[in-house]
């Protein structure tokens, strides 16, 4: 099992849906488990093995999740007490139990970041960073912010009186503006204005000089009411922030796609009000009225006399000073492709490749494809697009091989969230260029990741595959861990072309021979490697379970675990973020643990492994990779792959190096209580950090090491009653 430390602990809102009503205390909530792991995220702006930058880093993430999670998961909760929709959740709780449970948890989340911030603040001055304000003014730069409002601040904003006279301005998702209260010279009469702060003004301003000072545009435009408002005097001012509802329901009989998703694009900017964020002394008149014509209904309401949005923090991460940041790490190439001149088909062909992101480049994706756009033996390409950024060499092939005649397919994937608009455009320039756009299915999202290239070799065709667990995209391929499956096994090359005709033709695949396909046969596949488990187990033989997931909130695939601990199967989990499974009850789960890691890099990649009649790990145990995680969605309503890894040198790296070096990692990890806490691993006598670990070691393709510097890291081995 999982060894606990005595470090930070950190309760899932308390609650954790510790004791849910109607669940038999079964499950942990779903909502109050992922602002757990936003607590673990936000932990991180605290830890003291990070640079100040690194940690400030961890703050703004810890704002830009919350900020998503409320326009999407609240957002949708929300929506179902307006329609009066009495869905129970795994817990057991009601929408209105659960917004409840969530409002406080927010508030206290809210108070945190904020005390984490003047922390921070303070640190970030003593190294030479500082944040102007209304209480740090800085008559050294104020000629300069001065010129600086009236050039680039002034003319970008329109002040806006409040009256009869004004209509009330339409405030967009993520808008921020400042309402002042002001009081005219002349005549003594009292005026309301709004200012609203265009997306497009930096959030943060640095001052020009070596030594790094910020000031935030709010404070900016406060301090400069003056120029903004000549004659007037200001008497009160507050800032505030808008968050709404940003979820895109597809209708089942949207007949185009296409048009559907640009016209709910548009609808989304404005969606119901669901976070209200006021900063500074408002004044009551000014506070009712924004509550009055932002039409709240159920929003959350957070006063604060601190900062708001933490998600533009980010602009200030990205100062100039190695010296507060993470070692600088370049990915390395793999050394497989690379003794074969660059030649991926070739080294694909001799041998099974694993890649290991961040640490190994996401480049050797990009060039197996510019390969095969290139390649005058390449006949066709298919490939899955999920999300792939706003600058993406992989579009940039696509389209170099249809213009140079090759026949091009690409799924692109419309609903996937906050990446819609840019999948519009990025369908846009296929077609313009030649490219078969294929939009997969109205109810399902196609999530699977699959990237297949047929080339004429030996009289014949060879088709080689990639398959991931990560998006085919360029940024976070660098932080995001990640795994890249090259093959040419043509069972694997058949399997590919049935998934695509799935998805283009609804062609339903029959004999699959290597993957299992979500919602065909994936969970049904993960279902029978767990009863295989069972029945070890009840034979006397060794029977365990390793999963690394995203999020396990399936209510099925979790009782099935818990059968199989009841069997005395030994399962331990590595679960970064949602995680609905309680672990170590007597009687239902006290064969199973659970550990979230959170550190340097986002862990991303899927890994289940059986043990298949022996101690994990070892050769004859059953190894997947996937792009599905443990969730409804996943298994029932989207097309998602699982992956069989069985050439032998790659079965030994997932397994012996990637899945083990998560379960031995103390210095990242977190362990899951029973009653839905979460507390720091013991780093014990020889700590283990993962991520340096892979770091600093060979690639699993081959040789070389991308830092240089850097202790040196104990030989993978797992060491009995600590895992």
């Amino acid at each position: 099992m999982l060894a606990v430390g005595e470090g930070i602990s950190i309760d899932t809102a308390q609650a954790a849906a510790g004791q849910p009503a109607g669940g038999e205390g079964r499950y942990f909530n779903r909502e109050l488990s992922w602002l757990s792991f936003n607590q673990r995220v936000l932990a991180e702006a605290c830890n003291p093995d990070y640079p100040v930058l690194e940690r400030l880093r961890f703050l703004s993430i810890s704002g830009s999740n919350l900020d998503e999670f409320l326009m999407v998961r609240v957002a949708g909760l929300a929506g179902q007490v307006r329609r009066q929709i009495e869905e129970i959740s795994i817990d057991g709780m009601t929408p209105q139990q659960q917004l409840a449970a969530i409002h406080d948890a927010v508030i206290a989340l809210e108070l945190r970041q904020q005390e984490i911030w003047r922390d921070l603040r303070g640190q970030l001055a003593e190294t030479g960073i500082g944040i102007v304000g209304d209480d740090r003014r800085d008559t050294n730069h104020a000629r300069w912010l001065k010129d600086y409002f009236l050039e680039h601040i002034m003319p970008v904003i329109t002040p806006q009186a409040i009256d009869p006279a004004h209509p009330f301005p339409f405030v967009a998702n993520q808008g921020m503006g400042i309402l002042f209260a002001l009081t005219r010279a002349a005549d003594g009469a009292e005026l309301m204005e709004m200012v609203l702060i265009p997306q497009a003004l930096p959030r943060f301003i640095r001052l020009p000089g070596e030594k790094a000072a910020y000031i935030s545009v709010e404070d900016l435009i406060r301090q400069n009411a003056g120029l903004l408002f000549p004659g007037f005097r200001a008497s009160g001012h507050g800032v505030f922030r808008v968050l709404r509802d940003s979820d895109i329901e597809v209708e089942e009989d949207a007949e185009d796609l296409v048009r559907y998703y640009r016209t709910a694009i548009q609808r989304r900017r404005r969606g119901m009000v669901i976070l209200l964020q006021l900063q500074g002394n408002f004044d009551p008149a000014a506070e009712a009225l924004l509550r009055k014509q932002l039409g709240l209904d159920r929003a959350i309401v957070i006063k604060t006399g601190g900062l708001i949005g933490f998600g533009g923090l980010s602009a200030i991460v990205d100062e100039d000073r190695p010296d507060l940041k993470f070692e600088p790490y370049s990915p390395r190439y793999p050394e497989r492709i690379l003794e074969h001149d660059g030649d991926c088909f070739a080294s694909i062909r001799e041998k099974d490749i694993v890649i290991h992101h961040p640490y190994e480049s996401f480049e050797v994706v990009v060039d197996f494809l510019r390969q095969a756009a290139s390649d005058p033996d390449v006949v066709a390409i298919k490939q899955t697009l999920y999300r792939a950024g706003h600058q993406s060499p992989v579009i940039a092939q696509l389209i170099a091989a249809a213009e140079a005649g090759k026949s091009v397919t690409a799924v692109v994937e419309l609903k996937a969230r906050f990446d819609e608009e840019q999948n519009l455009l990025w369908a846009s320039q296929l077609e313009r260029a030649g490219v078969q756009v294929i939009y997969g299915f109205v109810d399902w999202k196609t999530h699977a990741k699959v990237s297949m290239v047929v080339r004429r070799e030996g009289g014949g065709y060879t088709t080689y595959c990639h398959f991931g667990t990560g998006n085919y995209h360029p940024v976070t391929a660098r932080i995001y861990t990640d795994l890249s499956f090259f093959t040419a096994n043509p069972g694997f090359g058949r399997d590919a072309g049935k998934l695509f005709n799935f998805i283009t033709g609804y062609v339903e695949p029959q004999k699959m021979e290597m993957l299992a396909i979500s919602p065909i046969g994936l969970r049904a596949r993960l279902y029978e490697c767990i009863d295989r488990e069972i029945g070890n187990a009840q034979a006397g033989k060794p029977a365990a379970i390793w999963a690394k997931l995203n999020s396990l909130t399936d209510s099925q695939l979790i009782e099935r675990l818990y059968a199989a601990s009841r069997a005395g199967v030994h399962i331990t989990l590595v679960i970064r973020g949602i995680c609905c499974l309680r672990p170590g009850v007597a009687g239902m789960s006290e064969n199973i643990g659970v550990k979230s890691i959170i550190g340097r890099f986002l862990e991303h990649s899927r890994i289940w492994a059986f043990a298949n009649g022996a101690e994990l790990p070892n050769r004859r145990a059953r190894v997947f990779m996937s792009s599905a995680d443990g969730m409804s969605r996943n298994l029932d309503r989207r097309v998602e792959l699982l992956v069989p890894i069985r050439n032998r040198t790659v079965h030994d790296q997932a397994l012996g190096q990637v899945m083990l070096a998560n379960l031995l990692d103390t210095e990242q990890s977190w362990i899951l209580a029973p009653d839905g806490s979460y507390a720091r691993m013991e780093k014990g006598e020889t700590p283990f950090n993962l991520h340096r670990y892979f770091m600093t070691n060979p690639s699993l393709s081959g040789r070389g090491a991308a830092l240089t510097s850097g202790r040196r890291v104990p030989k993978l081995a797992l060491r009995r009653g600590k895992v």
